[in-house]
């Protein structure tokens, strides 16, 4: 008596014995309408634009640590210029001595900056005095602001990758691996679809059964398939000339409707 007492206590029992069947579509479908929005408002704009934030950042820290870390209060740039400085804040060296190994040039000023602009790091230099002393030229110059352009420094290449694109600017993408993660992407609003209307099945038609967790795992099980099979048709579009987009669509749209099929043979 217990155990019957528990299991009647099974919050789907609850709505339905609270709410109408129309009650209970409305609320599914008002609910589903909902995910649906939330998950292609994610996949197509507020992942991309967070994502692509996340890639110019690491594109910055990657470009950052190839200037060498500071260390000891100095930091040296391969065999181009050694930099000592007195103490740094927020990415700025202040008290600064410089010298530039090629140009045989000392700096000596306030402070110095590392910007980064299109294609180049350069060093911006304030308040200071630059000596040369080389062969050709012996010279003094004291500068309020001072950039020396590191050109062999030069910023990685920024690749966009997949998760830059939108679905459609996917599947319009001249290269073959993009446009099969666009196709891909296509299949799992299906499948999002195709998750809602089994859970509508099981809030619906849901009933007490001892073998209920048996049931729910085949259909846990079903889900895992599709989804396996699904990865392996990429594979095979991306490796394979023979294997085309409509074979892929038609694959998709078969294990869909069997994988439906065979749920609702399961909640029956």
């Amino acid at each position: 008596m217990i155990n019957t007492k528990i299991r009647s206590s099974n919050e789907i029992i609850i709505i339905k014995q609270y709410l109408s069947l129309d009650k209970i579509k409305f609320l599914f479908i008002l609910f589903s309408i909902l995910v649906f929005a939330i998950f292609t408002l994610n996949n197509e704009k507020i992942s991309k634009n967070f994502y692509e934030k996340y890639k110019i950042k690491e594109l910055e820290i990657r470009n950052n640590l190839k200037l060498g870390t500071p260390s000891q209060k100095e930091f040296h740039i391969d065999d181009i210029v050694s930099i000592f400085f007195e103490f740094e804040e927020e990415g700025v060296f202040y008290d600064i001595e410089a010298i530039f190994y090629n140009e045989n040039q000392f700096i000596k000023s306030k402070l110095v900056e590392i910007e980064l602009s299109k294609s180049n790091f350069n060093l911006v230099f304030s308040e200071g005095k630059r000596m040369i002393l080389s062969k050709d030229e012996k010279s003094q110059m004291v500068f309020d602001k001072l950039t020396y352009v590191l050109e062999n420094k030069k910023y990685e290449e920024l690749h966009m990758d997949k998760d830059h694109y939108n679905t459609l600017e996917l599947i319009s993408h001249s290269n073959k691996e993009f446009k099969n993660y666009g196709h891909n992407k296509i299949f799992q609003y299906f499948f999002l679809f195709f998750v809602c209307l089994i859970s509508f099945k099981i809030i619906l038609f849901y009933k007490n059964k001892n073998s209920n967790i048996y049931h729910f795992s085949f259909i846990f099980f079903i889900i895992l398939i599709v989804q396996i099979i699904n990865s392996y048709l990429i594979y095979l579009l991306n490796n394979f000339e023979k294997f085309q987009v409509n074979h892929y669509y038609l694959i998709c749209l078969f294990i869909l409707l069997t994988a439906h099929y065979l749920s609702n043979k399961t909640i029956k």
